[in-house]
């Protein structure tokens, strides 16, 4: 049996009404935020494993997530599931006028540079600073040090070239060092600094810095998992060993690079 969008809204309205389901009638849009956020983030997991029977349900649970939305507003009749089909749509529209208009744009850089300056428009944008301060705080850190960046980019200000960004990296990175002595507070900055220069590395490179990051962890933990193994079977304990022995077992780790480190 196939079920519609409309089923699914049919379903929620169920779980939420007087003899429905009595977590799901308590949800608000605050408490949901965390599950919007980690189904979001299953979904790129199923994409980074091209695992396309988890892709299929976890694209599910973030429809389910849009829908849930949709009909706590809906009760509160400020707008229901169809509003948001609307809305979508017309941004659709109106931010591709090289498809559903006259406009030309044969390259996915000129249509993101119109996508963007649509987009300043629609906000009412005075200044580029205005754009900035309305990326989400909720977005991860390195994500929005990036949009950040590129905001920046769109106005001249930025590196002229990935060495002079190297060169800001290892100034900063100076400036921290300077700070080994000073107060906690002054050492977040510097460190704050370091992490934001890191990030235009990463834009020159054109690579995501949540995704670097992501698999550095990932290695990190496959090592360590080999480490302790190879202490296993040398019937030792981490706890026990010196940092020294420690080190022995990392450099056989690192030289012998698993399959998912390649």
């Amino acid at each position: 049996m196939k079920y519609t969008l409309e089923d699914l809204k049919e379903i929620i309205k169920r779980l939420r009404a007087e003899n429905g389901c009595a977590w799901d009638r308590i949800q608000t849009h605050e408490t949901l935020r965390e599950a919007m956020l980690e189904e979001a983030y299953e979904v790129v997991e199923a994409i980074n494993h091209n695992d396309t029977e988890n892709l299929k349900e976890e694209l599910g649970d973030v429809l389910l997530q849009v829908v849930f939305h949709a009909q706590i507003e809906e009760e509160q009749k400020n707008f229901d599931l169809s509003d948001v089909i609307t809305a979508i749509s017309e941004k659709m529209i109106h931010r591709h006028p090289h498809v559903f208009g006259t406009e030309k744009a044969d390259t996915p850089e000129k249509v993101l540079q119109n996508w963007e300056q649509i987009k300043k428009k629609e906000k009412k944008y005075q200044t580029q600073t205005e754009a900035m301060k309305k990326i989400p705080d909720a977005l991860p850190a390195l994500t929005k040090a990036k949009k950040v960046q590129k905001k920046a980019k769109e106005v001249g200000f930025d590196f002229e070239n990935i060495q002079q960004a190297m060169e800001k990296v290892k100034e900063e990175l100076q400036e921290l060092e300077e700070t080994f002595s000073q107060s906690q507070k002054r050492q977040e900055e510097e460190l704050g600094d370091l992490l934001f220069s890191i990030v235009n590395i990463s834009r020159f490179l054109q690579l995501n810095p949540e995704f670097a990051l992501t698999k550095a962890v990932k290695k990190f933990i496959n090592r360590f998992e080999c480490v302790e193994q190879n202490a296993l079977m040398d019937k030792k304990s981490l706890s026990d060993m010196t940092l020294e022995e420690l080190e022995l077992f990392w450099l056989q780790a690192k030289h012998s690079k698993s399959p998912t480190e390649e």
